[in-house]
């Protein structure tokens, strides 16, 4: 007869151990599952994403700003070429005017004949073509008509001219409001996180930029400012007296400004007109590749779009308007967050 043995059962020592490391393992994984998202991210790393985003908005401003100057660029050379229009209609009146009432006077001495109609005709062209009919005018008439041909292949070239430059400032609206959309999510993203630090937190990165000000502008040698034009140090100057003025994206002074607002604005106090955007800016006067030979005033230029440009302070130092929720003033060149690309002496 069989017997029957009752199987084993894990002691309670053992199920308690398994029971723990379960669960242990467990908490472990639930914890790496959610501890990077519930996670506060520290003031720095607040920082260092919004300064990201804040240089990917600057970077979108000066595209904007390309698009508006060329839209500013197209309405004025529309509105020329309308007036043109215009202009040479009236002229092309005034000459048909005259033939019809040459017409007339033939029409009334009773010397009308085909040729006298046919220049009154809508396709002088074709007229002029026809070299038998040419011979029955007079030299007058044939000026006269000449000039009508002329006058009207001008007003189609013009009219092509200003239908083509209105296509290219629809696309230029359009990229303008692209732009603009850009540099606003931008921003409102950076706003976000910077909502999400404590007041504490926010009161010791205002006084840690304040710091770094200080110091920068404690640093400025204006030693090398008798090495700069009259030019360069006057608009030098004209920066200077905007410190502390907000950076507004866009804008071109006199009360708030973007980068490449302070510096267009800065010289035009001085007399010199420079182009609107820091890429068009990097491409005038003499380029100074070392940091060593900018004297000040000279325009310096950043990253390696040439997204930021600033006017050199002495010292490796440059007064800018640096980026939204700051004010115009000094700053190392060393902390802009982007290589420093080259200098220009306007």
């Amino acid at each position: 007869m069989a017997s029957h043995r009752r199987p084993k059962h894990p002691s309670r020592a053992r199920v308690t151990v398994l029971t723990t490391a379960a669960a242990a393992a467990v908490a472990i994984s639930s914890q790496a599952a959610n501890a990077a998202p519930g996670e506060k991210p520290s003031k720095d790393e607040v920082k260092a994403k919004v300064d990201k985003l804040y240089e990917q908005a600057e970077a979108a401003t000066e595209k904007y700003n390309g698009a508006k100057e060329k839209q500013e660029k197209l309405q004025k050379e529309i509105s020329t070429i309308q007036d043109d229009v215009a202009r040479g209609q009236e002229e092309l009146n005034g000459l048909r005017d005259s033939m019809g009432l040459a017409a007339a006077a033939q029409y009334r001495t009773g010397s009308i004949d085909s040729s006298v109609q046919l220049f009154l005709s809508s396709d002088p062209d074709d007229y002029l073509d026809k070299a038998s009919t040419m011979d029955q005018l007079s030299a007058q008439q044939v000026d006269s008509l000449k000039k009508i041909q002329q006058k009207q292949r001008e007003l189609a070239q013009q009219r092509a001219e200003a239908a083509d430059k209105l296509k290219d400032l629809s696309s230029t609206r359009t990229e303008l409001g692209k732009k603009k959309k850009e540099v606003q999510g931008k921003l409102a993203e950076a706003q976000k996180l910077l909502n999400s630090l404590t007041a504490a937190e926010k009161a010791a990165l205002a006084e840690e930029e304040a710091r770094a000000s200080r110091s920068s502008a404690a640093r400025v040698d204006l030693g090398n400012a008798s090495a700069a034009s009259g030019r360069a140090m006057a608009a030098f100057q004209a920066a200077q007296s905007k410190l502390g003025s907000p950076y507004v994206y866009g804008a071109t002074g006199p009360s708030s400004y973007d980068c490449s607002g302070l510096t267009s604005w800065a010289y035009a106090q001085a007399g010199v007109s420079i182009p609107r955007t820091s890429e068009a800016q990097s491409g005038i006067g003499t380029r100074i590749y070392s940091q060593s030979d900018l004297q000040v005033g000279d325009l310096v230029f950043f990253f390696n779009d040439l997204h930021h440009v600033g006017l050199y302070a002495g010292n490796g130092q440059i007064i800018h308007a640096p980026r939204t929720g700051t004010v115009v003033r000094y700053e190392s060149m060393d902390t802009i967050g982007g290589p420093f690309m080259w200098g220009v002496r306007v």
